[in-house]
């Protein structure tokens, strides 16, 4: 490294080990390390920004995988920008998708973007959150300046993109459009002058345009930080509101405290690195203790006590456990249970009673639904007729009969 470029301390290495926990990839590293180097020397925080698009009214557990990384880069002493995509919401983020993604309305972005930096805000130290919306800088670009833009990036390179290839090898239609969600993406951080970008690993394209385009307008490229998307509570699918599977961090305390203990022992562990606060090296001790023969139940509770306390009260995660264990208190959960996945939800209680193989027939399920013989998430089902959206449950029959059921649409 040449001898004007500041040292690399001790300091700056245990700040890049907390960049980069958990994380999928930090491209480029070494011109972060450079980066954060130059920001200790100079006492001089880096710009770090995270984009979201309020497609939908609230924010669940996955969301909260980066915003975690920001608090932690917040912690640092890092300058943190949480933008709203209120303009690029209006275009639609192509990725990962096989269909063009109906554009949300003015009005629909409006009362869902009501929500979500107060929302953030219970990751985030508000007080040290820099809150912007990206319509700031591009309703003023009118038609020339998104030509200009435009001129920027090529179409070749745009088709590297593996959503867009698929589809245009697949003869699915790509509208002109989607090209510009990237691009726009891209132009925040130029208006923004980001040192760093984070987002999952399904925006790490968009990711790479913005340093391309900070290229293009003279600025050091940014370094970019994709963190895993995080399974839902199926421990399949991403989480995700439209598949059930999810968490939303506003939900009542019992509800996020059954939801957690509802997933699975080896999904735990993925929880604890990208959402639990605890260092690497407590959650290393909490693995040991369960190979040493300690019940992962208990580290489970941990977990699940952890999350609700950080979004509702200590207390409200105490009396969450207390119902939890109440509600099973008349047979115990077994460690290990049969792991069952049905399609079609939403579906009835009694068919899927019979399908995952907790009775024989339609008339023992509905036998035991009406003796109150029947729990789903530890609540007593006494409807026949209720009918189970897509999701995961834990459901028993009778005092010894559990499985653990995904339902999928």
């Amino acid at each position: 490294m040449p001898s004007s470029e500041p040292s690399i301390t001790p300091q700056v290495e245990a700040d890049l080990l907390i960049t980069k926990r958990g994380c999928s990839e930090l491209l480029v590293e070494s011109e972060f390390v450079r980066k954060l180097a130059r920001s200790h020397a100079t006492g001089t925080p880096l710009r770090i920004k995270l984009g979201l698009d309020p497609t939908a009214p609230d924010i669940h557990l996955g969301h909260t995988v980066v915003l975690n990384k920001m608090r932690q880069l917040q912690d640092l002493g890092h300058s943190v920008i949480f933008l709203i995509g209120d303009f690029t919401s209006m275009i639609g983020d192509p990725s990962g998708r096989n269909a063009t993604r109906p554009p949300l309305t003015a009005e629909q972005i409006h009362e869902n973007a009501k929500t979500y930096y107060a929302q953030a805000s219970m990751v985030l130290d508000p007080s040290k959150t820099e809150i912007r919306y990206n319509s700031e800088w591009c309703d003023p670009l009118g038609a020339r300046g998104m030509i200009q833009l435009a001129s920027r990036y090529t179409v070749a390179r745009m088709m590297e993109r593996e959503d867009f290839t698929r589809r245009f090898k697949g003869g699915i239609p790509i509208s002109v459009h989607e090209f510009l969600y990237p691009l726009m993406q891209g132009y925040d951080s130029v208006a923004l002058k980001a040192d760093l970008e984070l987002g999952g690993t399904d925006q790490k394209f968009n990711l790479l345009v913005g340093r391309e385009l900070q290229k293009e307008y003279g600025q050091e490229p940014q370094c970019i930080l994709t963190m895993p998307l995080l399974e839902g509570t199926d421990g399949v699918d991403k989480m995700s509101k439209s598949k059930g599977n999810y968490i939303g961090i506003t939900e009542a305390p019992d509800s996020m405290f059954g939801k957690l203990m509802s997933i699975s022992d080896t999904l735990m562990w993925k929880y604890f690195e990208l959402l639990s606060f605890r260092t690497m090296d407590d959650i290393a001790g909490l693995q040991k203790q369960v190979k040493d023969g300690m019940n992962p139940r208990d580290a489970k509770v941990a977990l699940a006590q952890e999350i609700v306390a950080r979004f509702h009260t200590q207390q409200a995660a105490h009396d969450a456990l207390a119902s939890f264990e109440a509600r099973f208190r008349d047979g115990a959960i077994p460690d290990d249970m049969p792991e069952v996945q049905i399609a079609g939800a939403s579906l009835g209680i009694l068919k899927v009673l019979r399908e995952a193989g907790l009775v024989v027939s339609g008339a023992e399920a509905q036998r035991n639904v009406e003796q109150g013989g029947v729990r789903v998430n530890g609540d007593r089902i006494e409807d026949k007729a209720l009918q189970l959206a897509a999701g995961i449950y834990v459901i028993q029959v009778g005092k010894r009969k559990f499985a653990r059921v995904t339902l999928t649409g």
